[in-house]
């Protein structure tokens, strides 16, 4: 192989960069396009008394999924419906408190068109998240964002890559522009994180990890109060006695039995009384 031929892991490299560098535009052009729909879209959700439902099929039915988990997890109560599974009966998880945020990069996806009839009916308020302004879905929407791309990435220019891309970064500005407006802080993320390292980092007290000492357990008249156990123990454990010796665990749990009284015999022996 001569110098100037590029080698395949050059290729590879160079077709990487065409990828990164078309969906770097694809996001880039996002930002010209946030207009009064993004905020009418946020005073929607904003508004919304019951749950936000995303919806979307194929691929953006991925990138649907997603977003509702973000939204989800930042202060905004959200979930992901199948539409096909909708018009079999899932559109009963939809209620009239609801707003609906419904992906399809043609907005004429069937799944998702068949359900705007039954959600006009409803009065549940819809979002699109089209590539076609002038489609079905973006018209019938109260607020439509535009997540449009010249191409795919895809040198075919079918498979959904900059599209999708693109819709999940539109997806993850409506997330955070929602947070800031509820004033979402660390500690409300905390209460949705309890799981993992992330959890521990920002639930986890010293006093968690500390051990308390449990109340005394009354005891009997003119016996010392017995301690109880701090929590389920193995066979072999038993009741540690204030004041008392210290003695090995026996197998299994014992009562606490007094000394016994020293008997005539055991006596010393004192002088008898004239």
């Amino acid at each position: 192989m001569t110098s100037d031929t590029p080698s395949a892991g050059s290729a590879l490299r160079d077709s990487a960069r065409r990828t990164l560098h078309l969906e770097q535009q694809a996001i880039g052009a996002l930002v010209a396009r946030l207009d009064d729909a993004f905020d009418h879209a946020c005073e929607l959700i904003l508004a919304c008394r019951g749950r936000v439902v995303v919806t979307g099929m194929g691929k953006s039915g991925h990138i649907a999924g997603k977003i509702a988990a973000t939204l989800a997890s930042t202060g905004t109560p959200a979930f992901f419906v199948h539409p096909g599974e909708a018009s079999h009966g899932d559109l009963g998880m939809i209620t009239p408190g609801d707003v609906v945020l419904a992906l399809s990069n043609s907005g004429e996806t069937a799944e998702v068109t068949a359900l705007l009839p039954l959600l006009k009916r409803m009065k549940v308020p819809l979002i699109s998240m089209t590539g076609r302004p002038a489609s079905s879905l973006a018209r019938h929407a109260e607020a439509h964002l535009d997540t449009g791309v010249e191409r795919e990435a895809c040198p075919l220019d079918l498979a959904p890559t900059a599209s999708t891309t693109a819709a999940l970064a539109m997806g993850d500005a409506l997330a955070v522009a929602l947070l800031e407006s509820r004033g979402f802080t660390a500690e409300d993320f905390a209460l949705s994180h309890p799981g993992g390292s992330l959890g521990k980092r920002l639930l986890l007290r010293v006093g968690d990890l500390m051990h308390r000492r449990q109340p005394a357990a009354p005891g009997a008249a003119g016996q010392p109060a017995a301690r109880r156990p701090a929590g389920d123990h193995p066979p072999g454990a038993g009741f540690h006695l204030r004041g008392g010796p210290r003695r090995p665990p026996r197998r299994g749990l014992h009562r606490w039995r007094p000394a016994p009284h020293p008997g005539p015999a055991q006596r010393p022996d004192r002088p008898e009384r004239g």
